[in-house]
């Protein structure tokens, strides 16, 4: 399994790759390569799960929290122009949740993940995103979730990037 920190390929093609798809994505000419939907986080302790596809590429958020009432929280799902890579994003609009999750998992289906980072805190208002330490969470092929007995339970931001299964001709 791969680290947060340590993607599967080198630092600069990683930059090159992140920067480029994260600023190619708002400007996406269809609206069929990107999309962003609101959704309710809902406490209780009952584990819910919210999706969105594009395409053949499906990313879903499964958790758990406590504490408070619903927050609005949105996911943003993207295809690259060449679709050799589709990216999630769930996140707190407000910034920081006050909900306390007892477990959380991203998943993407149709893509590996490549790169993959979770934050306490979303940066809003000037403000700059907080991560979580790497060891509070797992990567791997397909998902990202919580590491047990290391999760601090705060989670407001969780961003997801994944190289598509290609085949060539």
């Amino acid at each position: 399994m791969a680290s947060p920190s340590s993607p599967r390929f080198g630092p600069s093609t990683y930059l090159t790759v992140l920067v480029l798809f994260m600023l190619t994505l708002p400007f996406a000419s269809s609206k069929e390569r990107t999309k962003t939907v609101e959704f309710n986080v809902k406490p209780g302790g009952v584990v819910h799960t919210f999706s969105e596809k594009i395409k053949k590429y499906e990313c879903s958020f499964t958790y758990a929290s406590q504490g408070g009432t619903n927050e609005q929280w949105q996911m943003s799902v993207g295809l690259s122009d060449d679709e050799s890579h589709f990216s999630c994003s769930v996140w707190r609009p407000q910034g920081k949740s006050y909900l306390f999750f007892t477990q959380f998992k991203a998943e993407v289906k149709g893509a590996k993940v490549e790169y993959a980072r979770a934050y306490s805190q979303a940066g809003v208002g000037g403000q700059n995103d907080v991560a979580l330490k790497e060891e509070e969470y797992t990567v791997g092929d397909h998902t990202v979730t919580q590491t047990d007995g290391k999760f601090r339970a705060q989670l407001s931001k969780l961003t997801v990037i994944g190289r598509t299964r290609h085949d060539e001709l």
